[in-house]
C-alpha cells in the first residue's frame, strides 16, 4: 500500500502544502506515536546555535528549558511526556549515545542543529529493533544532513541578544565523478555568547564532516566525524531570594570573595562522535553496519554551595566556610571543588533484513562498551591558582559499562493493508564499579553486577486508505539503575566495601494506539497511551553536583496526544498540537507537565517564510524546598516569531538567505523550573530567558 499523500487538493504547490510546512507531523508508516520535525522547520525558525533540545520543543508532550538562551550552555532540561533526560533514548544516525552513569546526553556538547537533517520524536519504546539504554521513555532520533550534489562553499554569520555571535563555513564537494561518485561536506562553526544569565558566558567550536562513497550500485560506505569544544561559566540556578533581589537573570557574580564568582565556576567540555557505516543490498538481503566511538570529557571548577551562602552573593567575604564534607574550615578563604567526568564508548550496531515475498525478517545486535571515570576534589579557591589548592578527595571512581542487545522481529503482511510485527530483544547491561572514595559508604567501594531482561514487542499497522493509517502497539522496556544509585547499603556498625543489595531496574509495559492522516491540505495524527512502570525513581542533584535518588515505586502513566497542520491557501498554514499527560503515583513525578499545547501560523511562498508559534506548558511539580515540601509550578505560555527571505543569486553569491528570529515576544521571565538545592536545602530555580532575537545571513559560492 502506498504511503503517499493522496490525490486531494493537488493544486496546492508542494512547497506550500501542509506536510511541507508542518512543524511536527506523524508518519503514515508509524507503529507508535511520533512527530517528525523537518529540516525546513529547523532552518526557518531556529537559531543557528540551537541544539536538538531547542529544535524539538514544539512537539506535543515535550517540555524544553534553555535558561541561558538557545544553545547557551549545558544547563537546562528536556522532558518528554513524564520522562526526564536519562529516561529516554537519543540516537544519531541510528546510533545510541549517552553518559553511562545516568544515561543523560549532555546536549550542548555534541551536535548543532545546523548539522541535523531532521529529528523524529518517537514517544514509545519502539519495536524490538529499537536499541538503547532507556528506550522505554521514547527516542529522539537525529539524522545528519546529506552532502549537496554540487560543489558549494557556504558562509554564515549570526548576531543576537546578549552579544551572541556565530560564524560558520561549510564546504560541499558535490558528486565527484572522477572519484567514484563520492561526495561529502565539512562544516565548522564558532559560537560565543555572554548568556542570558549574568556572567554565564559560553564559547563553542564545533566541526562536523560527512563523506559517502558508493562502492557499487547497491553498496556504499559512510564516514562521519564530529569534534566539539565548549567553555562555559555555569550557574546552578538561583534561590527565590536572589531572584527577588538581583533579578530573574541572576546567575553568577564578579566578587572573587564569593563562591558564586564567575572565575571560580567554569566548565571545559570536549567531545567527539565518529562512525564508519556500510550499507549494502544483495538478492533478498539488506545489511547496515556501523562501527563507532564517542567520547566526552568535562573538566570542572566550582565554588562550594554556589548561590547558597548568605552574604556571599555580590559583595563581601565569608568566614569559616567549610568544604562539602565539613572537614576543613577555611577562615575567609573560598571553598570549592575541581572535578573530572569522562567516558569513551566503543561499539557496533548491525542490522539485517531478509525479505520473504511480502514479509520481512529483521535481526541484529548492538554492542557498546563504555569506560567511565569521575573524581571530585575539595580545594581552597583562594590559593593555588585557577584550580585552587587541594584539600582532600570528595569522590573518585572508575567504572565500565557493557551493553549487549540482540534482537529479532518478523513482519507479516497478509495483504497490502495489514502489517503485523512481533519481536523480542534481550537487554543485557553489566556495570563494574571501583571507587577509592564513594559518598554512599564514605570510603572505598567495589562491585560488578548485571541487569538483564527479555523485552517483547507487538505492533499492528493498517492502511485505512493510501493516505490514512492506524496502528496499535504493546511493548516492554527496561532501564538499569544509575551509577551512583545501583545499590543501597543498610546501616550497620561496620561499613562494607561491597554493596549489600542491588536496586531492581525500571521495567515498563507500553500500550498505545493511534492514527495518521496526510494530504496536501491536511496532515493530522492522534494517539492514546497507557504505561505501567514498576520501579520509578525521582532524580535530583546535590549542591556538589552528584545525583540523588528518591524511590517512587509503581506508577501508571496515561494520556492523549494530537497534532495537525491545515493549509489555508496562498502559502499560509495553521498548526496546532495538544497533549494530556497524567499519572497515578503515591508521590509527584518531577518535571512532568500535566498538559502541553501549541498553535500558530506559518507562511511560505516565493522565497519568503514567516511563522508565529505559541507553546503552553501545563502545571508540574519540582523537587523539595527547605521545608521538605515539593515545589509546584503553574502553567505558562511563550510565543516566538520568525521570518526570512531567500535572496537567491546576487552575482557574488548564490542561494543567499536572511533569517530573523524573535523568541518570547511578550518578554516573560517567570520562574518555571526546579534546578536543584543548596547544601542548606533551599530550592534553586530556572527562569524564562525573556525576549531574545537573532539575525542570520548565509550565502553559497
Amino acid at each position: 500500500m502506498s504511503s503517499g499523500e493522496g490525490n486531494s487538493n493537488e493544486a496546492i504547490p508542494q512547497t506550500e502544502s501542509a506536510p511541507a510546512n508542518a512543524p511536527t507531523q506523524g508518519s503514515l508508516t508509524a507503529t507508535e506515536p511520533q512527530s517528525v520535525i523537518s529540516r525546513n522547520y529547523i532552518e526557518n525558525t531556529q537559531s543557528a546555535a540551537s541544539t536538538y533540545q531547542d529544535n524539538v520543543a514544539i512537539a506535543p508532550g515535550v517540555w524544553s528549558v534553555s535558561p541561558n538562551g538557545a544553545g547557551g550552555n549545558d544547563q537546562g532540561l528536556l522532558t518528554m511526556r513524564s520522562f526526564s533526560d536519562g529516561q529516554y533514548n537519543v540516537t544519531f544516525d541510528g546510533i545510541p549515545f549517552a553518559d553511562g552513569a545516568d544515561f543523560t546526553h549532555h546536549v550542548n556538547t555534541y551536535f548543532l542543529g545546523q548539522d541535523t537533517g531532521e529529528v523524529t520524536v518517537d514517544r514509545g519504546p519502539g519495536k524490538a529493533s529499537t536499541v538503547g539504554d532507556a528506550t522505554y521513555g521514547g527516542t529522539i532520533a537525529l539524522r545528519s544532513n546529506d552532502p549537496l550534489s554540487d560543489p558549494t562553499s557556504t558562509v554564515r554569520s549570526q548576531i543576537g541578544s546578549f552579544n551572541s555571535r556565530l560564524e560558520g563555513f561549510q564546504f560541499d564537494t558535490g558528486v565527484m565523478q572522477n572519484y567514484g561518485d563520492a561526495s561529502g561536506f565539512i562544516d565548522y562553526n564558532h559560537y560565543s555568547t555572554d548568556g542570558v544569565l549574568t556572567n554565564n558566558n559560553e564559547r563553542r567550536n564545533n566541526i562536523f564532516a560527512k563523506f559517502i562513497k558508493p562502492l557499487s550500485e547497491n553498496t556504499a560506505i559512510t564516514v562521519v566525524a564530529m569534534q566539539n569544544n565548549t567553555f562555559q561559566n555555569a550557574s546552578p540556578g538561583a534561590t527565590a531570594g536572589e531572584i527577588s533581589q538581583y533579578g530573574t537573570h541572576y546567575g553568577l557574580n564578579q566578587n572573587p570573595q564569593s563562591t558564586a564568582y564567575m572565575g571560580y565556576n567554569n566548565d571545559q567540555f570536549t567531545s567527539n562522535f565518529d562512525y564508519i557505516g556500510l550499507q549494502t543490498r544483495f538478492d533478498n538481503w539488506k545489511l547496515d553496519n556501523k562501527v563507532y566511538t564517542t567520547s566526552y570529557a568535562h573538566n570542572a571548577v566550582g565554588g562550594n554551595n554556589v548561590n547558597g551562602l548568605s552574604g556571599q552573593t555580590l559583595t563581601g567575604a565569608g568566614y569559616n566556610l567549610s568544604t562539602p564534607n565539613g572537614a576543613t574550615m577555611l577562615g575567609s578563604d573560598v571553598p570549592g571543588q575541581t572535578g573530572l567526568t569522562a567516558y569513551t564508548s566503543y561499539g557496533d550496531i548491525l542490522r539485517a533484513t531478509r525479505t520473504f515475498s511480502t514479509d520481512d525478517l529483521n535481526f541484529g545486535i548492538w554492542f557498546d562498551r563504555q569506560l567511565h571515570q569521575s573524581w571530585t576534589n575539595n580545594v581552597d579557591l583562594s590559593a593555588g591558582g585557577p584550580s585552587g589548592a587541594l584539600l582532600n578527595t570528595f569522590q573518585s571512581e572508575t567504572s565500565s559499562m557493557n551493553t549487549i542487545q540482540p534482537y529479532a522481529e518478523y513482519v507479516w503482511r497478509p495483504n497490502e493493508k495489514w502489517a503485523v510485527t512481533t519481536g523480542v530483544k534481550w537487554n543485557d547491561f553489566n556495570r563494574t564499579y571501583n571507587a577509592a572514595m564513594d559518598q554512599t559508604v564514605g570510603g572505598p567501594l567495589s562491585y560488578s553486577h548485571t541487569w538483564s531482561s527479555f523485552l517483547p514487542s507487538l505492533d499492528v499497522h493498517y492502511y485505512i486508505a493510501n493516505n490514512w493509517s492506524a496502528y496499535g502497539q504493546v511493548a516492554a522496556g527496561m532501564q538499569a539503575p544509575l551509577l551512583f544509585g545501583s545499590f543501597y547499603y543498610p546501616a550497620t556498625a561496620t561499613a562494607a566495601t561491597t554493596p549489600q543489595n542491588y536496586l531492581t531496574p525500571a521495567k515498563t509495559m507500553n500500550y498505545q494506539i493511534g492514527s495518521v492522516f496526510k494530504s496536501r491540505k491536511l496532515t493530522a495524527s492522534v494517539d492514546a497511551y497507557y504505561i505501567t512502570d514498576t520501579n520509578v525513581q525521582n532524580v535530583g542533584t546535590t549542591a556538589s553536583g552528584l545525583p540523588t535518588l528518591s524511590q517512587v515505586g509503581a506508577v501508571h502513566y496515561q494520556g492523549i496526544e494530537g497534532e495537525a497542520t491545515y493549509n489555508l491557501g496562498s502559502g499560509l498554514n495553521a498548526y496546532g498540537n495538544y497533549s494530556y499527560n497524567g499519572y497515578t503515583s503515591a508521590t509527584p513525578i518531577f518535571n512532568a507537565p500535566s498538559n502541553t499545547a501549541a498553535m500558530g501560523l506559518l507562511y511560505q511562498h516565493s522565497g519568503a517564510n514567516a511563522s508565529l508559534l505559541a507553546k503552553e506548558i501545563g502545571p508540574r511539580w519540582g523537587g523539595s524546598d527547605i521545608t521538605g515540601n515539593n515545589t509546584h509550578f503553574g502553567s505558562y505560555t511563550t510565543a516566538n516569531f520568525a521570518a526570512g527571505y531567500l535572496l537567491g543569486n546576487l552575482g557574488w553569491a548564490k542561494s543567499a538567505k536572511i533569517q530573523f528570529q524573535l523568541d518570547d515576544i511578550f518578554n516573560r521571565t517567570d520562574v518555571i523550573a526546579f534546578a536543584g538545592n543548596t547544601s542548606g536545602g533551599n530550592a534553586l530555580f530556572w527562569t524564562m530567558p525573556g525576549r531574545t532575537f537573532s539575525v542570520n545571513l548565509s550565502a553559497g559560492f
